[in-house]
């Protein structure tokens, strides 16, 4: 095939340029075939790929196709239900909500609701007019050590750094946490003046790199915390130990976006991959942590203090809260993060294949607190996968007492899922450090997106927990979420995930 296709480009270019001299207007052909001969000669002089050099040229098609099969597939292929990580109803429900355009959906469900694992919430006959419940519930977040407790809202933006995101994605998110009245978290990676500029509330999101809080040699510094924690805007403060994601990896900056800015922020050197380690060097034990814990919530003068995880060994967590009734230090809240949970960038198998799924963890996390008495002194947060009301109502009938989500604010923000978050080539400007792309994200414009699907969403919560007869989520039980197991059986969440009555562990605790 390459001999047949070498000879054409011969008698090709030959004719051009014989007739060229008679034909001026001939020549400009060269202008194609030549580019296209060169092409087909490195083609058969490269020896790294066998389709390229056995179909010079054509063999180029095979690679095109393949670095726009995510475009094809979303845009001509996969069906509404199908996409993944989110499919195209929830992408499309959290757009018409940042809109503030018509939600609704026509012609039914196109769920198949006799599948086994489809979900739904028991309604009431009784149900309550949501316009007459109170839509500004909030949660009040600190323990009997906190002096400064806050009341967070149900639904707030989850963790994702500056330096992941770009600077008008974080500009964005932080207005529209101002203008909607519920937090930011900051991620792992510090707290940037694009955290700063418009005065949303923030959780302070402290990792095992220690960015915004360490010394020259990577270690957590006191001093560097303490000045930062008493920002107004600083109204939380959380200790991350695992993401979903990538649990026991630890975070990475590719060195594409590791700007001097960046870098500045972070304490680190610019244009170099920057690995998080995948633990903590201020304690090593569970004690150790719970000390940290009280050192932070002194710090920054009696601020809500809490940690994040994603379950991993039960056994680790039972031991954590035996340690708590021996200390007596309880943190103000904890941040459950689940194995479906979303990252700019992971090893696919810590994506696929470790960490405890979010309604598995948070069950777990829930149950052991009540064996031991601890529930009621702290604050379970949810976070992995949360988009939609329903999502939310599910979190809380296992134990959460509010929830974070990061990609349906990635997605208020404008975000396609292209998929791209980890090559700094986001379309959107939302994941990319690269000037030009980013231009394209309006801050002033998305910010207000941000809020609308917060408080959409928020409201849609109200409706459906209306609809069952609920007036406040501290109501909503796991009987209220049913789950199908096969086409004829049914259960409740209570029935998959049992109750622990409270202080039932307390036995097992030697003191």
């Amino acid at each position: 095939m390459r001999i047949v296709f070498y000879k054409f480009l011969i008698v090709a270019i030959i004719i051009e340029v014989f007739f060229g001299f008679f034909w001026i207007p001939g020549l400009w052909s060269l202008i194609i075939v030549v580019p296209i001969t060169l092409m087909g000669l490195n083609d058969v002089l490269n020896k790294k790929q066998a389709i390229r050099r056995n179909f010079p040229i054509l063999g180029n098609l095979r690679y095109i196709f393949e670095k726009i099969r995510p475009e094809i597939m979303q845009y001509f292929v996969e069906t509404d239900t199908e996409g993944r990580p989110l499919n195209r109803i929830y992408r499309s429900l959290v757009y018409r909500r940042a809109k503030k355009v018509n939600d609704t959906t026509p012609f039914g469900t196109q769920e198949v609701v006799y599948r086994a694992g489809y979900e739904w919430m028991a309604h009431s006959m009784y149900a309550i007019n949501h316009k007459d419940l109170d839509h500004n519930q909030r949660v009040l977040v600190g323990g009997s050590e906190c002096k400064k407790p806050y009341e967070a809202a149900l639904l707030n933006i989850s963790a994702m750094s500056y330096g992941s995101l770009s600077k008008n994605a974080i500009l964005a998110l932080n207005r529209g946490a101002k203008e909607g009245c519920f937090y930011h978290n900051t991620g792992e990676g510090a707290i940037s003046p694009f955290h700063l500029k418009n005065g949303g509330d923030l959780v302070w999101q402290i990792g095992t790199g220690y960015f915004g809080c360490r010394d020259d040699y990577g270690r957590f510094s006191e001093e560097n915390f303490a000045e930062k924690a008493a920002m107004d805007n600083v109204k939380m403060i959380e200790i991350k130990l695992s993401q979903g994601a990538k649990p026991g990896h630890g975070g990475i900056l590719p060195a594409s976006k590791n700007t001097p800015e960046i870098a500045e922020i972070r304490g680190v050197k610019p244009h170099t991959m920057v690995f998080s380690p995948p633990v903590h060097s201020a304690f090593d034990s569970e004690a150790g942590l719970l000390e940290f814990v009280s050192k932070l919530r002194d710090l920054s003068g009696g601020k809500p203090v809490g940690f994040k995880l994603c379950v991993g060994s039960r056994q680790e967590f039972i031991q954590v809260c035996e340690a708590m009734i021996k200390t007596g230090i309880k943190p103000d809240f904890i941040t459950v993060d689940g194995g479906e949970g979303g990252t700019g960038a992971a090893p696919v198998e810590f994506s696929n294949s470790l960490g405890m799924p979010l309604r598995d963890g948070l069950s777990f996390i829930h149950d052991t607190l009540r064996g031991y008495d601890l529930r009621k002194d702290i604050r379970l947060i949810a976070s992995g996968r949360i988009i939609t009301s329903f999502h939310m109502v599910r979190a809380m009938a296992l134990g959460a007492d509010l929830v974070n989500s990061a990609r349906g604010m990635m997605l208020a923000l404008g975000c396609i899922q292209a998929l791209q978050c980890n090559s700094n080539t986001c379309p959107t400007g939302v994941a990319t450090q690269n000037k030009m792309l980013m231009h394209g994200l309006n801050p002033n414009d998305k910010s207000v997106r941000v809020a609308n699907f917060q408080e959409e969403t928020v409201k849609a919560f109200y409706e459906i927990i209306g609809a069952a007869g609920i007036r406040t989520p501290g109501e909503i039980t796991r009987n209220h979420i049913h789950r199908r197991i096969s086409l004829s059986e049914v259960r409740t969440y209570e029935d998959l995930y049992p109750t622990v009555e409270e202080g039932s562990l307390l036995e097992a605790v030697k003191v």
